[in-house]
């Protein structure tokens, strides 16, 4: 199919497959695997190299070199959010879907979800997530069938958006992102939380895909496992911070959704570093806390 993108003539295909690159050597190949011999022919995968300092693009380069349907984008380092974004700029896919670059997917995962949202005329299809960690298994998030979801609360229940929201296991109408001007947040983690949100807010349903797999691997090596003092702080402002914003998303919108399942620190007094008295709010709750754990009072808001 062709079609007329800001000017400019180009072929859309039915699936854009965005791939942020920074320093997955070991797992690029098994990643790109499984995209370049999906049953799903019509895709194009955009490799963003997000400034590694490792080989991993002397392997995408070589997958590139057999496989048109690869495209690559080189930028500095800037985190998962950037590229993102710069892969979605050059997207021409009817759907769009995310996979990280040690990460995986069977087979008929973009077939089956492709099909499946053409059927049900849906913004998202999203499958089974399951996270690999030591060659063990364990499916995150288990869709056994086929099943539309089109009231606010039952899309957020299904993609158990206030607790860990996969943004991968999924694919997303391009025109439902640019319609809402989704975009990731950059240079912060947990840059998922936002974006899931709005995604999934604003589509008009999501449609589950039973017996498909996006295989999510713990990597020793990632950022969600790195351990050091300065790291681990601003994961914990990033996360709070982006709490914060679902918080003020939902309440903009008169979002009629369970209180309680949103949380974030309102107010956090501290000695020495130290949480001694936490507020934390949810909706329509505040939740009053000692050395940040130990409840003494919830009230109404």
């Amino acid at each position: 199919m062709e079609k007329v993108l800001q000017d400019r003539l180009v072929v859309v295909v039915k699936v854009s497959v965005i791939v942020p690159i920074y320093n997955t050597e070991k797992y690029i190949g098994k990643c790109l695997s499984s995209l370049v011999n999906q049953t799903l022919q019509d895709i194009e995968i955009i490799c963003v190299n997000d400034g590694s300092t490792d080989n991993s693009m002397i392997t995408v380069r070589k997958f590139a070199n057999k496989d048109p349907r690869i495209k690559i984008i080189e930028q500095e380092n800037k985190k998962q959010g950037a590229a993102r974004n710069a892969g979605m700029k050059i997207a021409t896919g009817e759907y769009i879907g995310f996979v990280d670059s040690d990460d995986w997917v069977d087979l008929d995962f973009y077939e089956k979800l492709y099909n499946t949202a053409k059927n049900h005329n849906f913004d998202i299809a999203l499958g089974t997530n399951v996270r690999v960690k030591k060659n063990c298994n364990k499916k995150r998030l288990n869709i056994t069938e086929e099943k539309e979801y089109t009231s606010v609360q039952d899309k957020f229940d299904i993609n158990v958006q206030w607790k860990n929201p996969c943004p991968t296991n999924k694919i997303y109408k391009r025109d439902l992102l640019l319609k809402h001007d989704i975009k990731w947040p950059e240079d912060v983690y947990c840059e998922d939380r936002i974006f899931t949100l709005k995604t999934i807010y604003y589509a008009n349903g999501i449609v589950t895909v039973p017996n498909i797999n996006y295989y999510y691997f713990s990597n020793p090596n990632s950022t969600v496992n790195n351990r050091r003092v300065q790291h681990l702080k601003k994961m914990r402002t990033d996360k709070n911070n982006a709490n914060k914003e679902v918080l003020c998303f939902l309440k903009e919108h008169n979002v009629n959704v369970r209180d309680k399942n949103f949380w974030a620190i309102k107010k956090d007094f501290k000695f020495f570093g130290i949480s001694i008295y936490r507020i934390k709010e949810s909706l329509h709750t505040e939740k009053h806390l000692l050395f940040g754990l130990i409840p003494i009072q919830e009230v109404q808001v």
